[in-house]
């Protein structure tokens, strides 16, 4: 090999090497997704939530699938201030264990939940779907009036720590008893508080990009909004109206792999 040739072979491995080196330097490792789920009203983090949750965990997504207070078992054992702190102290969990990009989910009223939590922290995305449980609707009003006129006059009487069997209303099982207390039952059935869905929709961070997952088979009302609250959102580029061919109960499975290219996405954009 002449000097000329070892010279031009020396050159040429160099700029390899130079291209490697500067292709594995722009090629940033994917952010750990950390993602919190909520079921709906009644629910339990083993029912309707748990295929999305397993599936999430299958591709790497660090989940925390977590009991709120308005499920079967606790029945509003604590306030939406309180429920507000949970997810914090799961958010924090879920970055310990070295989540990068953090996303807050729900199903019904965990979805009208997730859209209320994402009005008062900073996190990568909100992700609602088939939100429901407005109580500033006027079917809640006419269902659950009474009960709340009850439970507010029990707390200013001095009672509102004590328990008392009050009623709540469901859209596919009518109006049943509950026994909690009236200061709880106030905080989350008071229709211009956590749970109306204009203010939540409304007061949600503009910084934050909203999943807003509405299926086709939902309950009529629920599919009479949609348009409504998709556009009272503060506008966000990253935001979008997604319609799964599923039911109410269905739409979690329903929209797993959507939810995985979406958070995907706002991960990566963000990813700095």
């Amino acid at each position: 090999m002449t000097r000329s040739t070892r010279l031009l072979v020396t050159l040429v491995v160099a700029i390899v090497a130079t291209g490697i080196s500067h292709s594995s330097r722009a090629q940033t490792p994917a952010p750990t997704i950390g993602i919190v789920i909520m079921h709906g009203k009644g629910g339990s983090p083993k029912w309707h939530v748990s295929n999305l949750a397993s599936s999430l965990e299958a591709k790497g997504y660090l989940v925390a699938n977590l009991e709120m207070p308005w499920s079967g078992s606790r029945s509003y054992d604590v306030n939406a201030s309180s429920a507000v702190k949970e997810v914090e102290i799961a958010l924090a969990t879920l970055r310990s264990k070295g989540a990068q990009k953090l996303f807050v989910a729900g199903h019904s009223q965990g979805g009208l939940f997730a859209l209320y939590f994402g009005g008062k922290q900073l996190v990568d995305g909100v992700i609602a779907i088939a939100p429901g449980g407005d109580m500033s609707n006027p079917v809640f009003r006419e269902k659950l009036g009474a009960t709340l006129d009850l439970a507010r006059k029990l707390v200013a009487e001095r009672k509102g720590d004590e328990k008392e069997r009050l009623s709540d209303y469901e859209n596919a099982k009518g109006t049943y008893t509950i026994v909690t207390t009236p200061s709880a039952y106030v905080s989350w059935f008071d229709p211009d508080g956590a749970m109306n869905q204009t203010a939540a929709v409304e007061r949600m961070n503009p910084r934050v990009p909203v999943l807003f997952i509405v299926p086709t088979e939902d309950y009529a009302g629920l599919r009479d909004v949609k348009d409504r609250f998709f556009s009272l959102l503060p506008k966000n580029t990253l935001s979008k109206l997604y319609e799964p061919v599923a039911s109410h109960v269905g739409a979690p499975s329903a929209s797993r792999d959507e939810i995985v290219r979406w958070t995907t996405e706002i991960a990566n954009r963000t990813n700095h």
